[in-house]
């Protein structure tokens, strides 16, 4: 089976129904039928009968018997592959015959049987790794301890799998970047399996070393939820409250079989039961978000982490990432407005803040830069569409760590001398217009000694 990082994570438990078009059945289906384009010869009376013997059906031609005869009666179906198998056991269809029962049972809601059909697949194709992990969590569903523990093997088979997969074998359409990512997703989620199947046979020193190496791996609310309720089975209520939090911070739409809901309820109670309330919760939430966030995001390059000045940067415009380096802005002043896509308040500073531009136009030595700090940088594209600002786009890229910008929007007037001449925090002073064209006028002025409302000394 060719690598392919990423597909692990689109198997679903219905398996693949027996394929009707397939030629050998087409051809036993047709193979007593007389052609269409064969003309018909016409019977003459005679005192002859023919006395040749009738031919036996052959297996292909029992085989599309079973399936026609059994309609869309799925218990009917079972039936008839069952018995056509206790006849043609070692049926060159086996792996068909297999997969067409697994879905079967699966619309009967006979969980077993459809296991044990998906690990005669696995028997027959053991590189099929789509098939194995159809049986890894039809065996986690209904498993005994002996089925739990095969299907500790099938995982251990699946993670070499993944293991094994190179950049040759990516596909054409992904990155590199991409590729790596996804090969890390698919070996978290094999890990988060296998330490379920360890929890459900009480091995909970083996799940939570699963579940630790799945949130490494990639941190997923999943991962971090099973790590809190290993903890709190441990009777560790801090521990279970911290993997709890990160769940919840990381639950969103696409984690399957996480429910923020259900997580509130899960941290509710062990708060409770280590505090008495839920007084801090809320805090201790918000700090969590903080403290994940920063480290789903460790692994991003951080840009400019070397540069101390500002004429040291180089940021990248907005959204195609050209490069923007602000060297040749040393010696002139700099007005940059920090905003995000999420922000309401600077979507409503952008036009006072192009008014402000305007009156500068034509002067070539002071600088206005909007500097977007989207975590996701991906919503920059269409937000830029709608509005279409005026002012250059660029990506703050570390810009807003030197200049300790702690809320949006901020506007930062930056000297000749790249020096901070004023700062505004927030929307909603009346007087934010007036105040940014003077800031901005003295400081292009240096010999300005009076400062205006809200305008700092450098």
């Amino acid at each position: 089976m060719a690598a392919r990082p990423g597909l692990l994570l689109a198997i679903v438990l219905a398996a693949t129904a027996l394929n009707l078009s397939d030629p050998a059945l087409v051809c036993a289906q047709n193979e007593n039928k007389p052609s269409a384009s064969a003309p018909t010869q016409e019977q003459k009376p005679g005192p002859e009968k023919n006395t040749s013997p009738i031919k036996a059906p052959s297996a292909a031609d029992e085989l599309q018997q079973s399936i026609t005869s059994a309609g869309n009666d799925r218990a009917a179906m079972v039936r008839n592959l069952e018995a056509y198998l206790v006849k043609y056991p070692d049926s060159p269809q086996r792996p068909q015959i297999y997969r067409a029962l697994v879905e079967a049972t699966l619309q009967l809601r006979d969980t077993a049987r459809a296991a044990g059909y998906a690990e005669r697949i696995v028997a027959l194709t053991p590189e099929d790794m789509s098939i194995t992990l159809v049986a890894i969590q039809l065996l986690q569903r209904s498993g005994d301890e002996a089925g739990l523990r095969r299907a500790i093997s099938y995982s251990a088979r699946v993670l070499s799998f993944v293991e094994r997969t190179g950049l040759d074998d990516k596909s054409p359409k992904m990155s590199a970047d991409e590729w790596r990512t996804a090969k890390a997703r698919d070996r978290s989620s094999v890990l988060q399996l296998r330490g379920e199947l360890y929890l459900k046979l009480k091995d909970n020193a083996a799940a939570q070393k699963d579940f630790e190496s799945s949130y490494k791996e990639l941190p997923t609310a999943g991962a971090a939820e099973k790590l809190g309720e290993v903890a709190e089975m441990n009777k560790d209520l801090s521990v279970a409250i911290e993997q709890y939090a990160r769940a919840f911070v990381l639950a969103d739409s696409a984690s399957p079989g996480v429910t923020r809901r259900e997580i509130r309820q899960k941290i509710g109670n062990v708060w409770r039961l280590a505090h008495g309330s839920d007084d801090g919760l809320g805090d201790y939430l918000l700090r969590t978000y903080d403290e994940v966030s920063q480290t789903t995001s460790a692994g991003k390059t951080r840009k400019n982490s070397g540069a101390r000045e500002v004429s040291e940067f180089t940021l990248r415009k907005a959204p195609d990432g050209t490069p923007y380096p602000l060297a040749g802005t040393k010696g002139e002043v700099l007005v940059v407005s920090f905003w995000a896509t999420w922000c309401g308040p600077c979507r409503a500073l952008e036009p006072q803040l192009e008014r402000v531009a305007a009156h500068f136009k034509g002067n070539d030595k002071i600088l206005f830069l909007e500097a977007d700090c989207d975590e996701d940088e991906s919503q920059v594209a269409p937000y830029l569409e709608e509005v279409k600002p005026r002012i250059p786009v660029v990506f703050a890229d570390g810009l807003d760590h030197l200049l300790d910008v702690n809320s949006l929007p901020t506007v930062v007037v930056i000297d000749r001398r790249g020096k901070i001449a004023y700062r505004a925090e927030g929307f909603g002073e009346e007087t934010f217009e007036h105040d940014l064209t003077v800031a901005a006028s003295r400081a292009l002025d240096e010999k300005a000694t009076t400062l205006p409302r809200g305008i700092s000394a450098p």
